[in-house]
């Protein structure tokens, strides 16, 4: 899995690319989270179009990072999710807690108002 980083209005947006299955990758985009709070960006859009698949173990970063931006008083939220990783996010119930948008820019305009 690849993470590429751009910010925006103050809000960082990180677009993922390959396959969340667990193992180093996947800690690596919770280590960035971390990176990014140390720097005191607590807003983060998690762009998903390019990730083909997600395990249990990707939902597990997911929920780390979002609980993490949280407990700094960030906002997390997902944008370009796919049909594929949408209906996982369904069947797990997690869909209540992500909040997702069609595109990154309606994501990181969300926070801009927030």
């Amino acid at each position: 899995m690849k993470i590429k980083e751009k910010i925006e209005d103050h809000v960082a947006v990180l677009s993922l690319s390959g396959k969340m299955m667990g193992g180093p990758e996947t800690t690596a985009l919770h280590d960035h989270i971390r990176s990014l709070l140390n720097d005191g960006i607590r807003k983060v859009v998690i762009d998903l179009s390019g990730v083909k698949w997600i395990n249990s173990s990707g939902l597990g970063v997911l929920m780390a990072a979002m609980t993490s931006i949280k407990s700094e008083g960030g906002l997390m939220k997902l944008a370009c999710v796919t049909e594929k990783v949408q209906s996982l996010l369904m069947i797990t119930q997690l869909m209540r807690i992500f909040e997702t948008f069609e595109t990154v820019e309606r994501a990181v305009a969300s926070m801009t108002k927030e």
